[in-house]
């Protein structure tokens, strides 16, 4: 590695940017290379020399995160990740941009196609092993976009306003998993502000936190175009300008007048060197190949478990290979498999629906059925699809978001999908009630209106380049419909949280609704949805069985359960894990929260064991008041689920938490002092020896006793007039010598 002392000052400014819009800046006669960096999240985009923006290599197309996250799958993750890695070697790519793990917010989120979940533990877990599998070829991850990218309107300005417990519990939590059990060697910051301050130059975010709390030794770079003042950008911790802004001078002039110290400088500029040092072995292979067949192979399992079954009433799927089938829908011949933008990928090969009836010999009437642009419906597109269905044995309506509907740049402004796409369902419906809806898109759509139409439902998603195989492969019952909503589905747009403030105005927007963002919402209150968080069905049958945890310490605790396969086929479940406080906490918490999952496979009448470990942090909740984690004593109930809504077994424990309590002042109110263990001693001492002298402390009716409570001791004059003056004073010198002696 170049040691950054035999650098000029020139060398390391130019080290902090980019060469062009895609290479490192290198420095041939110092033999440091400028590798390329190039495009992700779920396939590698690369551009040709030359070549237009979507002109790009062919690479395998993975299904996004919108799919694949509800495989709910780490270990298909991470061969995913090594797939991409392979990719990354051969075309000599150093970084892969992505994985991206912001929290879909909401639903109308433009980018949500390209980020996993509503849920911190899903999104985390998921991505730290794309993380770990790419890494495992030498080529680089940039985990991205840190942080509170959630939405895509005014997206390079707009100031997010949010509370640092909902930023800890929600929009940080995935990163920091990601950060400590991963180590991605790169971290891309977001375009937004946080509180009024550009993530690019928030020495909160890029140093206290990720730096001195987390511990990243990693490289931090701008998204595109997200740095506005390349010296404050330094000051705060980041690595790395892209595209380059021509501003390397500024940037020495800057150490020359004192402006910028030089040892930030370096360390930046080190992070950089660190970087090449790493990936120089991969890019230095040569001759290396990826099986393009192969990785084929895996999208199309990636896909599979992707997908899934929402409705099978009456036992309509799996389809025989002797059923009559129509199929409706222009998505069944021009699939929608990925999402625009900077993620969109040129796939090595792609097979629809219809290709993949063709590949099993099956002969279907097909019909259009729409357009995928936003004409008017033709009323001959309409009658060929209510031709097609009469007479066949089921129906296969392939629904979707065109292309158009949803892409980085910009938000939807509707959960609907295009109305033509359900006139024709009400058309088809009228002369065939077996209908198989099979969705196409890449964050939820409305379903509640029309459902009801349908005797089965398949959520798609984007299923990427082998997505026509793998969805016939599920409705054929190749394989179990494994997939788990990681997105809850709502009634309508109007009961998600976030609507009163989404997207904001004026440049900014309040994250108002806090840590109750989806399920944590939608559960907490009882809001009816159309599918909840967790959900989906099988072609088997499991069963949860002796369910015993063992508290393991202060706040620690093992759970485990036996699983069954009670059905008649082969087939997969997924069992999450979700804790729900049972006392009166100190702040306003959700009803239940995930914090673990395990997918299961099993044969017909087989079990096995699930186990996971609880740690303290699965209890802890991000207290403003500590500024830190606090496990709070009390009682918890501890979830099995088949879904955030289908608990299948339960059982309360008691921990007794970190022990943490806060320094008692003149202004902590009485609750506070009479729920600390040591305040409440030396109160109720000082409180004994008044009352023994005739002196009432406490009110007698209910009303004032309310009041009591919540006055701040220096109050207490209020209750008790002059005499409450020597209590305060006796309470507080009692509990500064107790303190003092407690701390010796």
């Amino acid at each position: 590695m170049t040691n950054i002392h035999d650098l000029t000052l020139e060398d390391k400014a130019a080290l902090t940017s980019g060469a062009d819009a895609w290479h490192l800046q290198g420095i041939p006669d110092k033999d440091i290379p400028g590798y390329m960096i190039t495009d992700g999240p779920h396939g590698l985009r690369k551009m040709r020399d030359g070549g237009q923006y979507y002109d790009t290599v062919p690479a395998t197309c993975f299904p996004p995160a919108a799919g694949l996250a509800n495989a709910w799958n780490p270990e298909l993750a991470r061969r995913v990740g090594v797939a991409m890695g392979e990719e990354c070697v051969q075309e000599k790519v150093a970084v892969i941009l992505g994985p991206g793990i912001n929290i879909k917010r909401n639903p109308l989120g433009g980018r949500c196609f390209e980020y996993w979940s509503e849920d911190p533990c899903l999104a985390a877990h998921q991505a730290a092993a794309l993380v770990e599998g790419v890494q495992s070829q030498g080529v680089g991850t940039s985990l991205k976009h840190f942080a509170a990218n959630n939405q895509e309107t005014d997206r390079m300005r707009v100031s997010v306003r949010v509370s640092e417990r909902a930023l800890r519990e929600i929009y940080l939590s995935a990163f920091e998993y990601v950060v400590k059990h991963a180590d991605p060697w790169t971290i891309m910051c977001s375009y937004n502000r946080i509180n009024d301050m550009y993530s690019s130059e928030n020495t909160w975010l890029l140093t206290d936190v990720l730096r001195n709390e987390w511990g990243y030794r990693g490289l931090v770079m701008s998204d595109w175009g997200a740095v506005h003042n390349r010296v404050a950008s330094i000051k705060a911790g980041l690595n790395l300008e892209m595209p380059p802004s021509d501003t390397d001078e500024d940037v020495a002039i800057a150490v020359r007048d004192g402006l910028l110290n030089e040892t930030q400088l370096d360390n930046m500029a080190n992070g950089v060197l660190s970087l090449l040092d790493k990936v120089r072995p991969a890019m230095e292979r040569e001759g290396f190949v990826y099986d393009a067949a192969a990785h084929n192979r895996l999208a199309r399992c990636a896909a599979q478990e992707s997908i899934v079954l929402l409705k099978n009433e009456n036992g309509i799927l799996p389809l025989s290979a002797d059923d009559h089938i129509a199929v409706i829908g222009e998505f069944a011949r021009t699939p929608r498999y990925q999402g625009g933008g900077s993620s969109h990928i040129t796939p090595t090969r792609l097979t629809s629906f219809l290709d993949a009836l063709h590949g099993r010999d099956i002969n279907a009437v097909f019909a259009s059925g729409f357009t995928l642009d936003d004409s008017p419906q033709l009323p001959s597109m309409t009658r060929e699809a209510v031709d097609a269905a009469r007479g066949a044995d089921k129906v296969l309506l392939f629904l979707g978001l065109p292309e158009f509907a949803e892409s980085e740049g910009y938000d939807r402004t509707t959960l609907d999908l295009p109305s033509k796409q359900i006139d024709v369902l009400h058309a088809v419906r009228k002369v065939n009630p077996n209908i198989v809806v099979v969705l196409s898109n890449g964050s939820v759509v409305s379903v509640a209106d029309w459902q009801d139409e349908t005797s089965g439902l398949l959520e798609s998603w984007l299923l990427g380049q082998a997505g026509g195989e793998a969805t016939a492969d599920v409705l054929y019952g190749d394989v179990d419909a494994t997939g788990r909503l990681a997105q809850t589905i709502p009634m309508s747009l109007e009961n998600d949280p976030s609507m009163m403030n989404f997207p904001g105005s004026e440049g900014n927007v309040d994250y108002g609704e806090g840590v109750f963002v989806g399920y944590r919402h939608y559960d907490t209150q009882h809001v009816p949805v159309a599918y909840p968080f967790g959900y989906g069905l099988s072609y088997t049958t499991f069963a949860v069985e002796d369910m015993q945890v063992d508290v393991t310490g202060r706040t620690s605790a093992t759970v485990r359960a036996s699983v069954t396969n009670t059905g008649k086929r082969g087939g997969s479940q997924t069992i999450q894990l979700y804790i729900a406080p049972r006392h009166e906490s100190a702040a306003a918490r959700p009803v239940h929260e995930l914090k673990a999952f395990a997918k299961v496979e099993l044969d017909p009448g087989e079990s096995t064991t699930v186990r996971f470990e609880l740690g303290e942090r699965d209890f802890s909740y991000w207290s403003e008041r500590h500024a830190d984690w606090h496990a709070e004593a009390g009682a918890y109930r501890i979830e099995l689920g088949f879904s955030s809504r289908d608990v299948v077994a339960s059982t309360s424990i008691s921990i007794e938490g970190d022990g943490k309590s806060m320094p008692l002042s003149d202004m902590s109110n009485m609750g506070e002092w009479m729920e600390d263990p040591i305040g409440r001693d030396v109160f109720m001492r000082q409180v004994s020896r008044f009352e023994a002298a005739g002196v009432t402390v406490f009110p007698q009716d209910e009303v004032n006793r309310i009041f009591f409570r919540a006055a701040p001791l220096n109050s207490i004059t209020s209750f008790m007039g002059p005499q409450g003056r020597r209590l305060r004073e006796r309470v507080l010198a009692e509990y500064a010598n107790v303190s003092q002696a407690s701390a010796d």
